[in-house]
């Protein structure tokens, strides 16, 4: 009998691939439950299967983590399938959703702005905080401001992940005028290990995922700079999804929040408060002028 451990690690490569090419995997995992998500057996075969997408901003076990459990109270909720679409780096995320490889996606809101090309729309969004990045340094280093950081190597997790690359890099060009040697190491995860092994001088990240890299390692990074605020991470929708099926998943995001058990589940992504989003939401992003920190991805 494969134990639990096992059977989630085939999972995850399932999810992203031995050689490193999106593939997608059943969210019950071959019959596998996560802690969170309890076994289930609906009353009646689910409905039509839909693709769920999601930014890569931790590694393939800790993402599947948070979104199994998330997918498979859906189900319960909507009466549809949906598979955890899996991307091994930032830039193939990009390629999928601009090739319209997704029915919903949990993406950052300058990708937002990027998907409205392939016809995507935004629909749920937290409105319980804020999205900006973070700087960080060693917590004994010797970096003491932003102007230390001139001429010196700073990793990011993709160049198009937004607040921890995209405005960041913006705002040290642009506000500061440094010029610095940016490492591109995949994920937040790595931006943070990367500057506590010295492998960076600094590194760009968010504070929710900060947070979690400092439940296991509460040392070693101090907060040198924060951008300015933003919209959170919206999920949002295929052109070819019908008002109908965004509006019982929308409706099933926000009964989620009512009960103590879905808000704990919400939480990890993070969300706090889930409410409607539209493409307004996102506009002041255009004003930002990003475009020439942005780097298309290979499609």
């Amino acid at each position: 009998v494969c134990s639990f451990r096992f059977v989630l690690l085939c999972g995850l490569v399932s999810l992203f691939g031995c050689n490193g090419q999106r593939d997608i995997v059943d969210p019950r995992m071959n019959g596998a439950q996560t802690p969170e998500a309890p076994e289930k057996t609906p009353e009646k075969p689910l409905g039509p299967t839909y693709r769920f997408g999601v930014v890569p901003q931790f590694e393939a076990t800790q993402l599947a983590a948070i979104w199994i459990p998330i997918l498979s109270e859906l189900e319960e909720r909507t009466g549809y399938s949906f598979l955890l679409a899996g991307s091994p780096k930032i830039p193939a995320f990009e390629a999928a959703f601009l090739n319209q490889e997704f029915d919903f996606a949990y993406m950052n809101p300058y990708h937002g702005i990027r998907a409205r090309s392939a016809g995507y729309k935004p629909m749920i969004r937290d409105h319980g905080r804020t999205l900006s990045g973070i700087l960080v340094v060693s917590a004994d280093g010797d970096i003491q401001n932003v102007k230390d950081l001139e001429g010196k190597t700073i990793a990011f997790p993709a160049p198009n992940a937004l607040g921890a690359s995209l405005l960041m890099r913006a705002e040290l060009t642009n506000k500061f005028g440094i010029e610095f040697k940016p490492k591109y190491v995949n994920t937040h995860s790595s931006v943070y290990l990367n500057v506590m092994l010295g492998e960076a001088d600094a590194g760009g990240g968010v504070i929710s995922t900060l947070k979690k890299h400092q439940e296991k390692r509460p040392d070693g990074l101090r907060v040198l700079y924060e951008t300015e605020k933003l919209p959170p991470h919206p999920i949002v929708r295929h052109p070819d999804v019908s008002d109908e099926v965004a509006e019982r998943v929308s409706r099933a995001f926000l009964e989620m929040a009512e009960s103590e058990e879905g808000r704990a589940l919400l939480a990890r992504i993070p969300m706090i408060e889930p409410g409607p989003a539209i493409a307004d939401d996102y506009d002041m992003l255009v004003d930002l002028q990003l475009e020439s920190f942005y780097e298309a991805p290979e499609r």
